[in-house]
């Protein structure tokens, strides 16, 4: 079964749509899967943990020419970019967490997130593997992008 969440926004004169995209996934065997959390750490080196809000969907994905680790999990926030790494050390990883090291290989490449709790500057997140984000922006004017820097011409 797909769930659809629809979150409309108005503001200078575009009309912005948030989709996200859920599936609920049926194994067949009646067992309750315990969520996996993670920690996001590191914002202090770009944004701040001061504007993350639980519900917000956050990206994982993984960053293997990473030269400080070779499972490093960067975390991406539309339309920030990156705002942290998943925590990988003991002195990091939060008591009910897990590290990137443990989460590495049970994803492709990227999976999305859910922050739930914000400590400090720390984020705690559940892994949602079900969520996928996409995003649909109409202009009011006609205008063109360029597809690799997002400038316009």
């Amino acid at each position: 079964m797909l769930f659809l969440i629809v979150e409309r926004t108005f503001a200078d004169n575009l009309w912005s749509l948030r989709i996200v995209i859920m599936e609920e996934r049926h194994t067949g065997v009646s067992t309750v899967e315990q969520p996996y959390y993670i920690a996001i750490t590191g914002t202090q080196h770009y944004y701040g943990a001061a504007f993350l809000k639980p519900g917000q969907i956050v990206h994982l994905i993984k960053d293997p020419d990473n030269p400080h680790d070779h499972e490093a999990i960067k975390v991406d926030l539309i339309p920030l970019g990156k705002i942290g790494y998943v925590a990988n050390s003991a002195n990091t990883v939060p008591k009910g967490c897990r590290s990137a090291g443990r989460i590495y290989d049970t994803f492709e490449h990227h999976i999305c997130g859910i922050v739930r709790f914000i400590v400090k500057d720390t984020a705690i997140v559940e892994l949602a593997p079900g969520i996928e984000e996409v995003y649909f922006i109409k202009s009011t004017e006609d205008v063109s992008f360029s597809p690799c820097l997002g400038r316009k011409y």
